[in-house]
């Protein structure tokens, strides 16, 4: 009877290793986040059903106002999935793009210490001269900020 029990009990946990390996990218998230990954999924899977295709991703990008975004850019973003991109690969994409990356908190954290005040503001200058003179030094050119195009018609319009 002992022996039947190991072996019922070893199937069981092969079946729940097999289950946590293909899970396994649910894990690496919390659930409020994997919250947010499926609201983010379900705004770009337009037409519901299940899968991101290319007019999922052209009607997105319209939707935020850029329409003539080329079809070879929609198609690498595709084949990033390498197949059809589900949920779990949505959230396996973004679990590689995100491993190694600081929790929000810490990121929070570092940034307080730019603005002691907690205004919400970082000094350009003091900022500037951290990442020209810092660790892993940042080159004059990379610095510089791009100028907004609505930005720049506000300060000359």
């Amino acid at each position: 009877m002992a022996s039947r029990k190991t072996g019922i009990r070893g199937k069981a946990a092969a079946t729940k290793q097999t289950q946590r390996g293909s899970s396994n990218v649910f894990s690496m998230f919390e659930q409020a986040q994997i919250q947010e990954f499926k609201e983010a999924f379900s705004c770009i899977d337009q037409n519901r059903d299940g899968i991101i295709c290319k007019s999922d991703l052209r009607e997105t990008y319209s939707q935020l106002g850029k329409v003539s975004v080329p079809e070879e850019e929609l198609d690498a973003m595709l084949q990033e999935g390498k197949g059809p991109i589900n949920f779990t690969v949505f959230l396996t994409l973004f679990g590689e793009k995100l491993n190694g990356t600081d929790p929000e908190e810490a990121i929070l954290s570092a940034f307080r210490m730019f603005d002691p005040s907690g205004q919400g503001v970082v000094n350009k200058d003091e900022f500037k001269q951290l990442l020209l003179t810092q660790a892993d030094k940042f080159s004059p050119a990379e610095t510089v900020a791009p100028v907004h195009p609505s930005k720049h018609a506000e300060k000359t319009g």
